[in-house]
């Protein structure tokens, strides 16, 4: 099955990864492990900096292992970065190795509990290995942090919160988010959703209709494939990679 990653929010240029002086703006309100990167020698601020953002690099071009010996080089100089743990986790989603993504997330989470980009990785474990309640539960949480700029999460939010209520078996609440949006949004909110219910109604033909709508409209695939991600984890659609781990619990 087609791994997901949705390193979101994560800069390939933290706080972490830049060589930053003591004198960054408001540093009185950073978070301790920050401030102890920025109490590093400057070289090791450097170095740090450099191993990252080669692990950066390394991730967005699916290189995983050399992704992970970036990290571990990364983290002998400086083991207290939210960022190095969160990028390590989806390290192990893309390797499928949930267990260890779900360690490293949670350490990420000790060291900065109220970042979204982590807790949004954490959900994303909960909705691949099918606990549907919890994550509805983080996904709810998160949704009410998200900035009303940042649609395009809003609504992937939305969509997985909505696939969550349809195992869970709340069918008048699946009804209502399906309709909270209509063809003029900014996202294919409105033709995944359609999709969706049409998938659970067992009509694959009219599901189909619909999502071939949400291509001829968001033509762009970057767009498009986090939403065919989420229907493949959910089981709704195939993997294009040919193994189907996505059983019904």
């Amino acid at each position: 099955m087609k791994p997901f990653v949705f390193l979101l929010l994560l800069s390939a240029s933290p706080l972490f990864a830049q060589a930053s002086d003591k004198n960054t703006p408001d540093v009185e309100n950073l978070l301790p492990s920050q401030r102890a990167f920025l109490n590093l020698p400057e070289e090791e601020r450097k170095e740090f900096a450099k191993h990252f953002g080669g692990a950066a690099r390394y991730f967005q071009q699916k290189r995983i292992f050399e992704t992970l010996e970036s990290l571990h080089e990364a983290e002998k100089i400086f083991d207290q970065s939210a960022e190095l743990q969160n990028l390590r986790g989806s390290c192990y989603v893309e390797m499928r190795a949930f267990d260890k993504a779900t360690t490293a997330f949670g350490k990420a989470l000790k060291i900065n509990p109220k970042n979204t980009s982590i807790r949004f990785n954490v959900a994303e474990v909960l909705f691949v290995t099918k606990q549907w309640q919890k994550s509805l539960d983080t996904f709810t949480e998160i949704l009410a942090e998200i900035t009303k700029s940042n649609i395009s999460l809003a609504r992937i939010v939305e969509f997985k919160m909505l696939l969550c209520m349809t195992k869970l078996g709340f069918d008048d609440d699946v009804v209502i988010l399906a309709e909270k949006y209509d063809y003029q949004d900014d996202s294919p909110y409105y033709y995944y959703a359609k999709a969706a219910l049409s998938y659970n109604d067992g009509d694959l033909l009219k599901a189909e209709e619909w999502l071939a709508r949400a291509n001829r409209i968001f033509r762009d695939p970057n767009v498009i494939a986090p939403w065919q991600d989420t229907l493949v984890e959910f089981g709704y659609i195939k993997s294009f990679y040919g193994d189907d781990d996505s059983s019904e619990e």
